[in-house]
């Protein structure tokens, strides 16, 4: 985004104003989303992008919109990017933000998973959770009393897939029936959560990966719902060289997430997988000049992507980095405020 000048006040109010049916719920994956929300969270976003440049350079003051709320940040998973930005979000909208690690809490251990939300919910005013199982952020929502928000499970990842379409927003603009290919295992977390994005978007959402590394069955069949009542499409593809045709955006995670290095199917996957590595040649393949790159990171150079398409002009890892801060931001005034 090149543009700079201060959004109207009454615009980002406006914004604001009109996020009020989000106030106190949850957000565990896209599907408890409408179209509508996942827009309005991704125009908040860049709304609230452009005003921290704004005050950055002291155009404007500083919000302290959240002044008096507490959030609690649970990290089973290492974590770069959704730590530094529920941090940062919290700090520039004047909120506390205490991070607790696996061992730092009883959550699930010594305590249950129940008690402990409700125990944090009269401490807290959210509740953010970033590990393995799914059903461990369900619960905590189940039980909490304040807006929990899921910062990546094994099934899903939906602040990632938020910060992705204010990323193609910002390169393409209106994307209805643009193409974008995810390429490796689509059936992973990352994956998952931007096809049900892409689907929402009207976007022409391709997964090329072999037949073995499919989204699941159910999560597929609500992205083909989504994409029948947006006009976009989903589909699945063997070949990547196909797939990635007409492609303004290819997309691709790392080949064996987190928790998986040592499991005996590593090596196997990293060679099922290598076809779909994300190379000069395949980017020349879509027959696009403007086609971009994007991945969620880290990403293992060599491996899923090759070091000159990442470093290369078309890439934009970085900008897509520091949008989770701004649609994180703008998911947490949406459910606090």
């Amino acid at each position: 985004m090149t543009d700079m000048n201060l959004p109207q006040d009454s615009g980002l109010n406006a914004l604001l104003a009109s996020a009020h049916t989000l106030k106190g719920r949850s957000l565990l994956t896209l599907l408890e989303l409408t179209q509508e929300e996942m827009f309005l969270l991704v125009s908040l976003a860049r709304a609230l992008k452009l005003e921290k440049r704004a005050w950055k350079r002291g155009a404007a003051l500083r919000p302290r919109r959240l002044d008096g709320k507490s959030l609690a940040l649970i990290f089973e998973k290492a974590s770069t990017r959704t730590r530094c930005s529920f941090l940062v979000a919290a700090q520039d909208e004047g909120a506390f933000a205490e991070t607790f690690g696996k061992g730092d809490i009883h959550l699930g251990a010594k305590e249950d998973i129940a008690d402990t939300a409700r125990v944090l919910s009269r401490f807290f005013d959210g509740i953010e959770f970033r590990g393995f199982e799914h059903a461990t952020v369900e619960a905590l929502a189940r039980h909490a009393t304040v807006p929990v928000w899921n910062g990546l499970t094994d099934e899903h990842h939906p602040t990632q897939a938020l910060a992705d379409i204010l990323t193609l927003q910002e390169e393409f603009g209106d994307l209805a029936g643009r193409r974008v290919v995810y390429l490796g295992d689509a059936g992973n977390n990352t994956c998952a959560s931007l096809m049900l994005a892409c689907a929402m978007a009207g976007i022409d959402f391709v997964m090329a990966a072999p037949e073995d590394y499919a989204p699941r069955a159910d999560l597929l069949g609500k992205a083909m719902d989504f994409a029948s009542r947006s006009g976009g499409r989903v589909s699945l593809a063997t070949d990547p060289f196909q797939a990635v045709r007409g492609a303004c955006a290819l997309y691709t995670d790392v080949w064996v997430s987190m928790g998986e290095e040592q499991k005996p199917h590593a090596r196997a996957k990293v060679e099922d997988l290598r076809p779909y590595q994300v190379t000069s040649h395949l980017m020349t393949a879509t027959g696009r000049q403007d086609t971009i790159f994007l991945h969620c990171l880290p990403a293992h150079k060599g491996f899923d992507v090759t070091e000159d398409v990442f470093e290369s002009a078309a890439s934009r890892v970085f900008e897509q980095a520091e949008n989770r801060l701004h649609t994180i931001k703008a998911l947490m005034l949406a459910t606090l405020r």
